[in-house]
């Protein structure tokens, strides 16, 4: 592994975009190959180490500011974290996918009961004692918290979980493996429990 100069990390976690590309240029085919090894072959048709990279990319630029150390070796090990974190959710979702499970699949219906069958998919529960009042609750509070994600995230949740379009489906209208879609789906889902349960005061965490 090459070393850096520690005051582009700096540069990097204090918002500097063109320093933390160059970070992820510098370090992101040693974190490739370290992930190629990682996906077994019967996965291979649904995923690939460039889509794991791809949205490991996105969630370093995402959060690049929580970086502590200082050091090239701990810039790695952090990238390959996050992209470690991005091949488990795919393949979490592509195992559910051959033995899907009916109480985490969200109503395929984008209308108000879709937000609620999102928030039990998260885990998250309302404290609205009128069902009536809780829809509309779920409905203002998701759409809110769905509009602050980044946008290939905004889209996995809308056309997943609340549109119950095929994986499949969505995959193609993304542009994207059906891998990728679960990676961004997971990512999407962990930011809503965090918005969720740290923002509203009609929600509490339960994940």
């Amino acid at each position: 592994m090459s070393v850096i100069d520690p005051s582009l990390l700096q540069q990097a976690v204090e918002g500097d975009a063109a320093a933390l590309r160059t970070l992820l240029v510098h370090f992101g085919g040693e974190v490739r190959q370290r992930i190629s090894g990682r996906i077994e072959k019967r996965w291979r048709a649904s995923l690939d180490e460039d889509d794991v990279m791809q949205v490991a990319y996105l969630e370093a630029f995402l959060h690049i500011d929580q970086l502590t150390a200082r050091d090239s070796a701990s810039f790695l090990a952090w990238l390959t974290r996050i992209a470690e974190n991005a091949r488990r959710d795919a393949i979490r979702g592509l195992s559910r996918q051959k033995r899907p499970d009916p109480v985490r699949r969200v109503v395929a219906t984008p209308d108000a009961d879709s937000y609620i069958g999102l928030l039990e998919c998260l885990g998250v529960t309302t404290t609205t004692p009128s069902r009536e009042a809780a829809r509309r609750d779920a409905t203002a509070i998701l759409e809110s918290a769905i509009a602050r994600l980044p946008e290939d995230y905004r889209t996995a949740v809308r056309l997943y979980d609340l549109e119950g379009r095929p994986i499949s489906e969505v995959a193609a209208g993304m542009g994207r493996s059906v891998g990728a879609v679960h990676m961004l789906r997971a990512r999407a889902h962990d930011r809503l429990r965090l918005d969720l349960g740290t923002s509203s005061q009609f929600f509490s965490g339960s994940a």
